[in-house]
């Protein structure tokens, strides 16, 4: 019984020590940004595409957009004069972009984690990681492929890319997968991360003949060869010019096309929710309400303060959305 008090008292010695969470605090303030406006109504809810308004109106990287997602219907993606969405009933409801044409609805009576249009191709990635095409025409299964299903998966969920006529999924087991839409045949699987848990992909861009791809743990660079480098990505930005990636220890790394390190500033403590590049800039947007607008060779740097309250972030061309307003950083 003796060692019951010193056990407990340090047990509750840390327990306070864990509720103290230390925060980003910057040394030098350049001021407040000042470049702002505001949404019609809050944001409700935060895709990598595009977001829904508390208004139901449709928030995409273009700006805010007078086109509402009705009530009761999940937002995925918009493309191709289609803004893709799914029904109570569980349904694919595409919603035609200029508001007079008729819905079109896709029976599948299955959760949808994310999908794609192009033309007559409908690409779709189940919850269960099961990869699919069908037509828009016939509205018929066109291909189908089955994937490991994930135990758990992080949020950001990527959707089908078309590449003229391939279809590239990005798998919630973390791999690439590439499809012919017109052979139905898959012609290629990519290993991105191999975690055990949250090892999706969320991250996909292609410029010329080169494709990123990255899980919470992992980026790939796939064009001659694959190249993987490890990294704890929060957010990841490609350009013509080069990779701009931000991760859970406070940092703001710079990359190649191919992976190549080029430079790294880190930030003690601080939380990134959003990235953006812009000409000779790279944007970072911490959790605790700042702005900070790095070099791109990240030598140097200034930190603003844009007034967020710990809202969630949408990076749109050259904006931040967060709450029911925007900053400009074009």
């Amino acid at each position: 019984m003796r060692y019951l008090f010193p056990l407990a008292l340090l047990g509750i010695l840390f327990l306070q020590g864990c509720s103290q969470k230390e925060v980003f605090k910057p040394e030098n303030l350049k001021g407040e940004w000042r470049s702002s406006g505001h949404l019609s109504s809050p944001i409700s809810n935060v895709s990598l595409k595009a977001a829904v308004l508390e208004n139901r109106n449709l928030l995409t990287k273009e700006g805010e957009k007078k086109l509402k997602i009705p009530e009761g219907f999940r937002f995925i993606t918009i493309n191709d004069g289609w803004i893709i969405t799914q029904n109570s009933l569980n349904n694919l409801e595409l919603i035609p972009e200029d508001g007079v044409s008729e819905h079109v609805t896709i029976e599948l009576k299955r959760s949808v984690a994310a999908a794609n249009i192009e033309g007559d191709v409908i690409a779709i990635l189940f919850a269960n990681n099961e990869m699919a095409l069908y037509s828009l025409q016939s509205k018929k299964l066109t291909f189908k492929e089955s994937s490991n299903a994930p135990i758990a998966v992080d949020e950001r969920i990527v959707n089908p890319y078309f590449l003229k006529d391939l279809v590239v999924f990005s798998t919630l087991d973390g791999k690439i997968v590439i499809v012919n839409s017109t052979e139905k045949k898959m012609l290629r699987s990519i290993v991105v991360g191999s975690e055990e848990y949250f090892n999706n992909v969320t991250y996909l861009n292609v410029i010329e003949n080169n494709m990123v791809a990255s899980t919470g743990n992992t980026v790939l660079a796939l064009s001659q060869k694959e190249n993987r480098e490890k990294y704890e990505v929060r957010d990841i930005a490609y350009s013509d010019d080069g990779i701009w990636l931000t991760t859970k220890q406070g940092e703001v790394v710079a990359l190649t096309s191919t992976l190549q390190f080029k430079g790294k500033k880190k930030f003690p403590f601080a939380h990134f929710v959003g990235i953006s590049v812009q000409k000779d800039h790279v944007y970072v947007v911490e959790q605790g309400g700042y702005l900070i607008a790095l070099s791109k060779d990240l030598l140097t740097y200034d930190v603003y303060d844009i007034d967020m309250k710990h809202e969630s972030v949408f990076a749109g061309e050259g904006r931040f959305y967060f709450g029911d307003r925007y900053i400009d950083v074009k």
